[in-house]
C-alpha cells in the first residue's frame, strides 16, 4: 500500500527532518508549479521517472530550469538508452501519478528497484522543493535532509550534474 501524503510528512518527523508543506491547486507542469509555488523559497525542481533499455528504472530529479539532454543522460548517469516510463508503471512502483512524481515516492519502491539520481547543483541550494506524493501541494527541506530521507528508503542516491558540458 502507497504511504499517503500525511503518512509521508509523518514519516519525515519520525526521521527528525525539518519541513515546510505549502498547499496550493494542482499543478502538472514545471510553469504551473512556477505560477503557484514560484515565490516559494528554496530551489524548485523537476523528476523524469526513467526506465533503460536493459530494463532498470531510474528517477532523475534536477533543477526545474535544468537543460537535460535527453540523448546523452544515458551516458552521464551510467545507464543503457533511456525512455519514459509508463505512468502504470509509475503508479505501481513508486505509488504516484503523473504530474505527482516526487523523490518522496521511493519510500513506496520497497523492492529497491529505482536507482535515484540527484542534480549535483540543485544539491548545493539551501531548500529543495518537491511534491509530498500530490501535485496538490509542496515540501521544502534541506538537501541534506533528502538525502537522509532517501536512504532511509533503502535507496542510495547518485548526486551528479544532469546537465551543462558533458565531462
Amino acid at each position: 500500500m502507497a504511504l499517503s501524503p500525511d503518512d509521508l510528512l509523518a514519516r519525515l518527523d519520525a526521521l527528525g527532518i525539518a519541513h515546510t508543506t505549502h498547499r496550493h491547486p494542482a499543478v502538472y507542469t514545471v510553469e504551473e508549479a512556477r505560477a503557484h509555488c514560484g515565490h516559494l523559497p528554496g530551489c524548485h525542481c523537476k523528476n523524469l521517472f526513467l526506465k533503460d533499455k536493459k530494463g532498470q528504472l531510474w528517477l532523475v530529479v534536477a533543477r526545474d530550469d535544468a537543460a537535460i539532454d535527453m540523448k546523452s543522460l544515458d551516458r552521464r548517469i551510467g545507464a543503457a538508452r533511456l525512455s519514459f516510463g509508463k505512468p502504470e508503471l509509475l503508479a505501481e512502483v513508486l505509488g504516484v501519478v503523473p504530474g505527482s512524481v516526487t523523490p518522496f515516492a521511493l519510500a513506496n519502491d520497497t523492492q529497491g528497484q529505482v536507482r535515484v539520481v540527484l542534480d549535483a547543483v540543485m544539491m548545493q541550494a539551501d531548500l529543495v522543493n518537491y511534491h509530498p506524493l500530490t501535485n496538490e501541494a509542496t515540501t521544502a527541506l534541506a538537501p541534506a535532509d533528502l538525502v537522509a530521507f532517501l536512504r532511509a528508503t533503502g535507496h542510495e542516491p547518485a548526486i551528479l550534474a544532469v546537465d551543462g558540458p558533458a565531462g
